[in-house]
């Protein structure tokens, strides 16, 4: 048995490019990938478990491809082992481009474009024999994901930029109470822009502020429209111009 262990263990990081060691390596690979897909998806991510498998195992496919042809056709004259698998870096960025979405002036993927251009040099880690540096990767990865998310909601970092535009049909020289009401509903206020109609009399208020995608500005519009006689309350992803 033990020789047995012995000979799979010398296949699979044998330099030269076998069956066994191709199938071993596209195997440990499409686990590798769906790990990190499964936890895109929990989140609800399009690209999520078999987008990243695929992309794990297309690019260990590349890197194996790359070893073979210049192993099986020795009197090629440009037998690089690296030709091949380095287009895939440069493939993966359409697919990274395409899980980022831009619309109304936020920009959101961006950690799962991230994550895709990861898991293909994961992929790439496999291909070329790197076995523990490649599970490392990975579990590092899911680190990043899942505790360094929690760390980032509980020091209150990162968050999208809003802008909530108030008209108050009334001139106002304290906005204490709205700074207050932002506070209880764990909204951050960054600044403040003000433009008095004295003939109204009217106030538009520019509330820059910082705040988790969960907030429930519904309700925190409720609040703010109780605190003076409001004519409008809207909401802007980030300042014009």
């Amino acid at each position: 048995m033990d020789e047995l262990w012995q000979q799979a263990y010398d296949a699979v990081n044998a330099v030269e490019v076998t069956t066994f060691s191709s199938v071993y390596k596209l195997l440990l690979s499409l686990v590798l990938g769906s790990c990190v897909g499964l936890e895109r998806k929990r989140k609800g991510q399009t690209a999520g478990l078999r987008t990243f498998a695929l992309i794990s195992m297309g690019a260990t496919l590349s890197m194996i491809l790359s070893i073979y042809v210049p192993q099986e056709y020795l009197g090629l004259k440009n037998g690089d082992p690296g030709r091949i698998a380095a287009q895939v870096i440069t493939g993966i960025g359409f697919l990274g481009a395409g899980a980022i979405i831009q619309g109304k002036g936020s920009v959101r993927g961006l950690t799962t474009a991230a994550g895709i251009w990861m898991v293909a040099a994961i992929g790439l880690a496999v291909g070329v024999g790197l076995y523990a540096v490649a599970t490392v990767a990975t579990g590092l990865i899911i680190v990043i994901l899942l505790y360094i998310e929690h760390l980032d909601n509980k020091l209150k970092l990162g968050g999208e930029m809003r802008i909530i535009h108030i008209r108050i049909d009334e001139i106002i020289t304290d906005i204490d109470n709205y700074k207050k009401c932002l506070n209880d509903h764990h909204v951050h206020l960054i600044d403040v822009y003000v433009e008095y109609d004295y003939s109204v009399p009217q106030t538009r208020l520019s509330l820059v502020t910082l705040s988790r995608e969960t907030i429930d500005f519904i309700s925190l519009f409720d609040d703010i429209r109780g605190l003076k006689p409001t004519h409008s309350i809207s909401l802007a992803n980030q300042v014009a111009g």
